[in-house]
């Protein structure tokens, strides 16, 4: 709660600030944001790691059935998961990073880089450490950062009701211990089981417009109490009891 309301007054100290000098304002002297600071509008044919962040940030407003590339280059589908995301938060929706995306973001993530309402510490509750899995400590770090944005999305698209993460990355011998799959996502830290105060199933179907290629839920064997959800090199959705 201390967090969220942090951000809130530094993104109503940013707009006033914006309105004293006329309203006129750039992405780099918007904020100077303890995670990760843009200085210049994107749009599309832009190139660059700079890119490579927004897509992140935007990886959950690629549209039904699709997945957001991260390859640092601004396409047709970043212009429209950024208009996606634009219009989640009641911007003007003309799928140009500027100023106003920016300052939403920075109201959104923390100095860690995680969103607003999710953590590194939901994510992974079997090693601290993020070793053990079947990818180095910082890249399954690193998916699990692109989950939580997704999920972020996900929340926001189901109306701010909280989504609860009660399994994320798990080392090798803690995803035996739990007896996961033998090729469970959770070891590459991009899976995550939720609970919440949705129903499961409401859970899987609206996880299939987040950039989730893996969704599984009720109907599924063992996933009758959670919905899962991670990324893969294709698509797997299995939730029958959902319709999925």
């Amino acid at each position: 709660m201390l967090r969220r309301t942090l951000r809130l007054v530094l993104t109503i100290v940013m707009l006033s600030t914006a309105a004293v000098v006329g309203g006129v304002a750039t992405a780099g002297t918007a904020q100077a944001d303890a995670c990760y600071t843009w200085n210049r509008t994107l749009s599309q044919g832009a190139t660059g790691a700079d890119v490579t962040q927004l897509q992140i940030r935007v990886a959950g407003y690629p549209g039904y059935g699709q997945v957001l590339a991260i390859d640092g280059s601004y396409g047709p589908a970043t212009k429209a998961a950024v208009t996606r995301f634009q219009q989640a938060y009641g911007l003007s929706a003309d799928g140009i990073a500027g100023p106003q995306t920016f300052n939403q973001i920075y109201a959104l993530q923390s100095p860690d880089c995680s969103p607003a309402n999710f953590t590194f510490a939901e994510l992974n509750r079997c090693n601290s450490t993020w070793s053990g899995g079947r990818v180095s400590a910082a890249q399954a770090k690193e998916n699990a950062k692109r989950t939580m944005w997704k999920l972020q999305a996900m929340r926001r698209a189901m109306g701010s009701a909280p989504i609860n993460i009660s399994s994320g990355f798990r080392s090798e011998s803690c995803n035996s211990a739990v007896g996961g799959s033998t090729n469970s996502r959770h070891m590459y830290g991009d899976a995550a089981d939720m609970t919440g105060t949705h129903s499961f199933c409401a859970l899987a179907r609206n996880a299939r417009n987040h950039g989730f290629r893996e969704i599984l839920g009720p109907g599924y064997p063992g996933h009758h109490n959670h919905t899962h959800v991670a990324h893969r090199s294709n698509r797997f959705w299995s939730a029958s009891n959902c319709g999925i």
